[in-house]
C-alpha cells in the first residue's frame, strides 16, 4: 500500500494534462472562424481586387502602348481611384447592413424583452463600417502595389509584361493561401481558384484592348 502512494500523484497529473490537452484541441478544432468573416472578407476582396484590377488595367494599356511610363501612371491612377472606390463601397454597404441588423435587434428586443447582457453581446457582433472600409482600401493598395513595382523598373516591353504576370501570379497564390488559412478553409482549393480568376481577368482585358486598338481606333 505504501509503495503505490508515490505513483498516485503522477497518475493524477498525467490525467489532468491529458484533459487539458484535449480541451485545447477542442477549442482549436471548434474555433468560430465566422468571427473573422467581416474584416477578412473586406481584406481578401480588397487585396485580390487591387491586384487583379490594376494588373489587368496595366496589361490592357500594355496591349496598345509599349511605353513603361504610360503603363505605370495608369496603374497609379487605378490604385488611387480603386482604393477610394473600395473604401466608399464597403462603408456604404456595411453601414446599410448595420442599419438593418440594428433595426432587427430593436424589434426582437421589443417582442422578446431580452436582457441587457444579451443585447450588449449582440451589439459587439454588429458590422463595423469604418473597419471594413479601412481594411478594404489598405488591402486594395497593397495588392495594387505588386504589378506597379513589377513594371516600374523594366524598360523592355515583352519582359515587362512577363514580369507583371509572374509577380501577380505569385501574389495571387500568397493572398489565396493567407485568406484560406485565416478563414480556416482548404488552401489547395482556394489558391487555384484565385490564380485562374486572375489569369482570366488579365487575359480578357489584354485581348479585348488589343482587338480594339488594332481595329483602327486612334490612341
Amino acid at each position: 500500500m505504501a509503495a503505490s502512494n508515490p505513483n498516485h500523484p503522477q497518475i493524477v497529473i498525467l490525467e489532468h494534462n491529458a484533459q487539458q490537452n484535449q480541451c485545447n484541441f477542442s477549442e482549436d478544432k471548434y474555433y468560430d472562424y465566422s468571427q473573422r468573416a467581416q474584416w477578412l472578407r473586406a481584406a481578401v476582396l480588397g487585396a485580390n481586387d487591387g491586384l487583379v484590377s490594376i494588373a489587368s488595367l496595366m496589361m490592357g494599356v500594355g496591349a496598345v502602348k509599349e511605353d513603361a511610363k504610360v503603363m505605370v501612371l495608369t496603374g497609379f491612377a487605378g490604385l488611387f481611384a480603386g482604393a477610394c472606390s473600395m473604401a466608399i463601397g464597403e462603408f456604404v454597404s456595411v453601414y446599410s447592413q448595420l442599419d438593418i441588423e440594428t433595426a432587427q435587434m430593436k424589434r426582437e428586443k421589443r417582442v422578446t424583452n431580452n436582457g441587457q447582457n444579451e443585447v450588449e453581446l449582440e451589439k459587439e457582433k454588429l458590422p463595423k463600417p469604418w473597419q471594413a472600409a479601412m481594411a478594404s482600401a489598405l488591402a486594395f493598395s497593397l495588392g495594387a502595389v505588386v504589378p506597379l513595382l513589377a513594371a516600374a523598373f523594366i524598360a523592355n516591353y515583352k519582359v515587362r509584361l512577363g514580369v507583371v504576370v509572374a509577380a501577380v501570379t505569385l501574389a495571387l497564390v500568397a493572398f489565396g493561401g493567407v485568406g484560406a488559412v485565416l478563414g480556416g478553409t482548404p488552401v489547395a482549393r482556394s489558391c487555384p481558384r484565385v490564380v485562374v480568376g486572375g489569369w482570366m481577368a488579365m487575359g480578357i482585358t489584354f485581348g479585348l484592348t488589343k482587338l480594339i486598338g488594332s481595329s483602327g481606333l486612334e490612341m
